[in-house]
């Protein structure tokens, strides 16, 4: 989340500090990760000729009485417990506490705590978000008093998949990064009970199975989550797995690309609307600054997704027809969103995070948070976790690419994923070093 033009100043800012002036060498950073994609596209090209990932069917079990305490009624009902008592203490500091993020830890519990800090969660532990989800446990409340079944319902609409969470991932990120006063206590209620209630009231039409669906940061948390070595095999037995067979499991539902979209296109306007020009062109816009913001976000989201379109139709012209043109490859932009998600949020987390917990436990009386990380080790960070992104996403479609198309045109039809992911390197190293 970056600072507002006007307004009082607004604690969540970006987390990175002056980007624009981090020192490395724009050179260096760009060889470095041209050498990497190539190295990695030739070395996959002659080492890895055959399929390797086994999606859920692979993973070392874990010990059974481990999975016996994590199954256990008594572990979930903790979770569920947990997770809807923060958000009721959430709500609390919306109605009773102060309007200012300085001194009300509801703002930084919404958009660093949930937002970011499902990252780290969701790769550590898995879709943790799934028991966590205070909607979930009110559904089931609100079913108990009917007495009636939480996955009860009728059946979600033919060809739903994923498109209404990445509508409200979307929702998420304009008011996070558009909306006139995003940390307002105003906003964050408004935004708080309209998302309540429409999920509650959808809930108990079509059953448990709607937040599946539909809850964007449940999916967002299984998302991510496919990257995390802690997993499930189709048996049901938990597992440490290498996460690229989790990540090759994603299932290729209807609008899995445009959340992924969501996810890169969102992060990549937060990474440019902090530029000067950009708040002088919002700032002195016909159209007011919410209107032209938006504009903003819509056409980077956009960008994002006509260039894998555009990349999914020249790699159906080179390798030849394929039945899931667009989403056979959708799965290997995951480690990229999540390296722009490390690279953008990191800091915010390590410094904002701690500060919103001690706010919340009323211990918040030392200095100002600083950065965990001098300017040249946060740059590093930033450009490793960007390159590493892209690269795990080579892998990723190299190993789906051996797997649907003939040898002879497996590597040719990779070439236009490879000229993706340098045009999405130069983007996010661009918005970090200038």
């Amino acid at each position: 989340m970056n600072p507002r033009p006007s307004g009082p100043p607004v604690l969540l800012a970006h987390g990175i500090g002056s980007q624009h002036d981090l020192p490395v060498s724009p050179f260096y950073a760009f060889a470095g990760a041209f050498a990497a994609l190539f190295v990695s596209f030739l070395a996959l090209g002659l080492l890895w000729s055959t399929s390797r990932f086994r999606g859920d069917r692979s993973g070392l079990a874990l010990p059974a009485g481990l999975q016996r305490v994590a199954d256990a009624p008594a572990t979930r009902t903790a979770l569920r417990g947990l997770g809807l008592a923060a958000a009721l203490a959430v709500l609390l500091h919306l109605l009773l506490g102060p309007d200012d993020p300085a001194r009300n830890p509801a703002p930084g519990a919404v958009y660093v705590l949930l937002w970011v800090g499902l990252v780290p969660a969701s790769l550590l532990l898995g879709p943790v978000w799934r028991l966590l989800n205070p909607l979930r446990t009110l559904h089931r409340l609100l079913c108990g008093v009917r007495r009636r079944p939480p996955e009860a319902g009728r059946p979600l609409p033919p060809g739903l998949g994923q498109w209404l969470a990445a509508a409200g991932l979307l929702a998420f990120t304009w008011l996070e990064l558009v909306s006139p006063d995003p940390a307002s206590t105003t906003t964050l209620l408004t935004a708080f009970i309209c998302y309540t209630a429409l999920h509650l009231l959808l809930a108990a039409r079509f059953g448990e199975a709607w937040f599946t669906s539909a809850d964007p940061f449940e999916t967002y948390s299984v998302l991510l989550a496919r990257l995390s070595p802690l997993g499930r095999r189709d048996d049901g037995r938990l597992v440490l797995r290498n996460p690229f067979h989790g990540l090759d499991a994603t299932p290729e539902r209807p609008g899995l690309v445009a959340t992924v979209c969501v996810l890169l296109g969102s992060t990549a306007y937060d990474g440019y609307s902090d530029n000067p020009s950009w708040i002088n062109a919002t700032q002195t816009s016909p159209l007011g600054r919410v209107p032209t913001a938006t504009l903003g976000l819509l056409g980077s989201i956009a960008l994002i997704a006509a260039l894998y379109c555009l990349c999914a139709g020249a790699t159906r012209l080179v390798s030849g027809p394929h039945p899931r043109p667009l989403t056979a490859f959708a799965h290997s932009l995951v480690p990229i969103a999540l390296g722009y998600l490390i690279a953008h949020y990191f800091s915010l987390l390590v410094t904002e995070g701690p500060r919103t917990v001690s706010m919340a436990l009323g211990t918040d009386n030392g200095p100002e948070p600083s950065p965990p990380l001098g300017p040249g080790a946060l740059a590093a960070l930033q450009v490793i976790a960007v390159v590493t992104g892209h690269v795990l996403g080579v892998v990723a479609a190299h190993d789906r690419s051996v797997r649907l198309f003939p040898p002879a045109r497996a590597v040719a039809g990779q070439l236009p994923l490879l000229a993706l992911m340098i045009t999405y390197t130069i983007g996010g190293l661009t918005l970090l070093l200038n």
